[in-house]
């Protein structure tokens, strides 16, 4: 018995990841390209990536897309201000969204996930799909429970829109949930220039490096009496979340609400 492919419309397939995300369906047996939606449109989406003519044109307007193409899921990795509206759009036309673009607010999460809830149908969004980020993450959480006090720096290239990164909050979120809040450092302590300690989050701080020639790298620091632990990992090629990306795409098919971070997949 043949079972049917998982029809993926790509949202962004001429961006650095969604390039990626491309070349990943269409490498898939079990996966079919049925849409790709670009400003910049009408090139074969296969072609534009150096896969060879597919069959698929870059299109310029995604809800007509969706109601064409009729798809079971959308993958996004487009920018903030896009990423939203494309989500609800997707869900709206009963499509599974799987997103990568970061910039969510927790009311957006709520407002989405709620949509999802009513049409009993999947989504995700997550801030990294790399297997070891989210591996990071976890022991990040655990570590928390015994060295609490702690801080984030994160290093992306100097033209990410966002600060902090999607992947810093997430751990952020998962070490709060870990640990008692408390505030670190010197309680006489203060900022000669602002902004020098980071970013304040229940009692630690997000650090920010945005440079030319960076890809994507965050370290998690624990201090304690004598001895500090750090929790790094490294990303230096987008094809290093390509897995992640396709497990969400085939798990997202049995979920029945708005999922926030890749983790929940993996266990």
């Amino acid at each position: 018995m043949t079972t049917a492919k998982i029809r993926v419309a790509v949202a962004g397939p001429k961006g650095r990841m969604g390039r990626e995300v491309v070349k990943m369906v269409l490498s898939d047996a079990e996966l079919e390209l049925v849409a790709a939606v670009s400003l910049e449109k009408g090139e074969d989406a296969g072609e534009a990536v150096g896969m060879g003519h597919c069959g698929v044109p870059i299109t310029d307007d995604l809800e007509l897309a969706l109601v064409e193409s009729k798809p079971d899921v959308l993958v996004d990795f487009t920018t903030p201000q896009l990423a939203v509206r494309n989500t609800r759009l997707a869900i709206e036309h009963q499509v599974r969204p799987v997103i990568g673009t970061t910039g969510f607010t927790p009311d957006d999460i709520a407002e989405l996930d709620k949509l999802c809830r009513e049409r009993n149908l999947g989504g995700l969004i997550a801030p990294n799909f790399s297997i070891g980020a989210i591996l990071m993450m976890k022991f990040a959480a655990q570590a928390a429970k015994y060295l609490p006090n702690v801080e984030i720096i994160e290093y992306h290239g100097d033209q990410k829109l966002d600060a902090p990164s999607g992947t810093s909050v997430k751990t952020a979120e998962l070490i709060h949930e870990a640990r008692e809040e408390i505030r670190q450092g010197n309680p006489n302590e203060e900022e000669t220039l602002e902004g020098a300690r980071g970013a304040y989050y229940h009692g630690f701080r997000i650090h920010s490096v945005r440079l030319p020639g960076v890809f994507a790298q965050q370290e998690v620091i624990f201090g304690g009496d004598g001895q500090t632990l750090k929790i790094r990992h490294d990303s230096y090629d987008r094809a290093g979340y390509m897995p992640g990306v396709n497990v969400a795409i085939k798990k997202v098919m049995t979920a029945s609400h708005l999922v926030y971070g890749f983790e929940h997949f993996l266990d």
